[in-house]
């Protein structure tokens, strides 16, 4: 029988379900407009949407970038007025600032006594590198894999092909010892699927984006509201409860 801790590597997404990010969206964009009258649920369904055309088109661009240029298309979309280019360029720089849920930094440190910690995330190197500082303090990952640099955003295949390939060269682990850890079905949960890739369901209650599946269709292996509750888990599983 397959366990948690039959796993040596744990790859996460990290802005979803290490960091809050629909609250550091709505909260960066909100505070360039005195103006808003959409819902957060409106203005995250039309951010996600923008998200997912722009990476398409833009693969090799990186995140703070491609924020700031779906500021404009966003704002326009809600019916805002027009936003300036600094106020873009802030947008596109604010995720370092979104915060971290509270449980994240101790179940990662949790986790990390029993696997090794690997980022695959949309986001660019330095965008990262601010959130490890201010929002991840004290978190050493073993190994940080971006968008920049796999030249492509996630569900493409190409990054979790990457992932694969480096944590086989880096440690000569398999697929089968690795678990994606993620709260997005669409960015992490299918694309691991078709690839045979087991993976967590961080579901972070509450969250307006993540279940973008067919209704009823379970494309993780494991499920847990937390990842306090996923490190609760692995500790249950080594203590032979």
């Amino acid at each position: 029988m397959v366990k948690l801790t039959s796993h040596k590597v744990l790859s996460f997404d990290v802005y979803g379900t290490l960091v809050d990010w629909e609250s550091g969206i709505f909260a960066a964009f909100s505070r360039g407009f005195q103006d808003i009258h959409a819902s957060k649920s409106d203005i995250l369904h039309t951010f996600h949407n923008l998200e997912k055309e722009y990476q398409s088109r833009y693969p090799d661009l990186p995140y703070s970038q491609l924020l700031a240029k779906i500021h404009p298309v966003l704002a326009s979309k809600l019916g805002l007025s027009d936003s300036d280019e600094t106020t873009s360029q802030q947008f596109g720089a604010s995720v370092g600032a979104w915060p971290a849920f509270p449980d994240t930094v101790a179940a990662l440190h949790r986790l990390q006594k029993h696997f090794k910690l690997v980022v695959l995330s949309n986001t660019d190197r330095a965008s990262f590198s601010a959130t490890n500082s201010s929002q991840l303090p004290g978190v050493e990952f073993d190994a940080i894999f971006t968008a920049q640099d796999i030249g492509s955003y996630k569900p493409d295949r190409r990054n979790f092909e990457y992932l694969l390939d480096r944590v086989y060269y880096n440690w000569g682990i398999s697929k089968d010892e690795v678990l994606q850890t993620a709260q997005s079905q669409f960015h992490d949960h299918y694309p691991a699927k078709e690839m045979g890739i087991r993976s967590a369901w961080i579901v972070r209650p509450g969250a307006v984006m993540g279940e973008q599946g067919k209704k009823g269709e379970e494309v993780w292996d494991w499920r847990f509201d937390t990842l306090g509750e996923m490190a609760d888990a692995v500790e249950k599983e080594t203590a032979g409860m």
